[in-house]
């Protein structure tokens, strides 16, 4: 199982085809950066995958994006090398079949509040025996340039199931939730955690409560064998969250353009 070896194990020793790996690039002892991505188009996509990060992902849930726009997203990043992940919108099977269906190398599931949502998104993200995920499509095969049935043998290992712990209730069941074998990371969800714990949003990061939160989560995640990842704001940030993370998604692009935009134009009003 993925959750039980090292990023660099997982996916690049479990399968022959190196297209299959679920972040593009990594190795032993490295730190993947990754980044959101709203706006959807294939511009944006090969934009975004040209910057130096090993994995976009693909906002399902808050994003622009419908079906059409998902899949050439997908076939874009991946085409330039880089891992295509796909935040969907909930933990209902069909949400989650339907984004593995377009041959993401990943998913990321917001919102998991229990044990049993947990082994939920686990039971859509994988084929018999080890869930119920469907065979139905050609398309993810076709992404990573496998046959089906080569696709079907080895997705299980390679697709990386990662859930947000963002919410009071995710922090009281995080320990529950981490034990779920096939959960292969807990991303914490911070603008969401401070909204619930605090009652607003951003966090300053210092606040007994929250800060107490984040370590029980990095905690059980350690104490579980899980990757632990977070979004941050920044690159000094993300370099700040190598001591205590597996892996960050530094903003996204409607955060970037604007973070260029509005500092250029004061400059040029001033």
């Amino acid at each position: 199982m993925a959750s039980e070896t090292t990023f660099a194990t997982a996916h690049t020793t479990t399968v022959n085809n190196p297209r299959l790996q679920v972040l593009n690039g990594l190795r032993a002892g490295s730190f993947p950066l990754m980044t959101f991505m709203a706006i959807p188009t294939v511009r944006m996509a090969q934009i975004v995958a040209l910057t130096g990060v090993e994995g976009i992902i693909i906002d399902c849930e808050h994003g622009h994006f419908g079906d059409d726009a998902t899949h050439n997203a997908v076939a874009a990043i991946a085409g330039l090398g880089v891992s295509p992940l796909i935040r969907v919108r909930g933990t209902s099977h069909d949400i989650i079949k339907r984004a593995l269906d377009t041959g993401c190398h990943g998913i990321v599931v917001p919102q998991v509040n229990t044990a049993e949502e947990a082994r939920q998104v686990v039971h859509s993200s994988k084929f018999p025996l080890q869930g119920g995920r469907g065979q139905g499509s050609t398309f993810p095969a076709i992404a990573h340039g496998l046959t089906t049935p080569e696709y079907m043998k080895t997705a299980n290992e390679t697709i990386l199931t990662m859930i947000q712990i963002e919410t009071r209730a995710g922090v009281e069941n995080v320990d529950e939730i981490c034990s779920v074998p096939g959960v292969d990371c807990v991303f914490i969800g911070p603008n969401d955690l401070a909204q619930s714990l605090l009652g607003y949003t951003p966090a300053r990061g210092d606040e007994p409560e929250f800060v107490a939160a984040v370590d029980k989560i990095i905690a059980a995640g350690r104490k579980h064998g899980k990757w632990v990842a977070r979004m941050v704001n920044d690159g000094a940030l993300a370099k700040e969250a190598r001591a205590r993370y597996d892996t960050v998604a530094i903003t996204g692009d409607t955060k970037a353009l604007q973070n260029w935009y509005i500092p250029e134009l004061a400059l040029a009003r001033s």
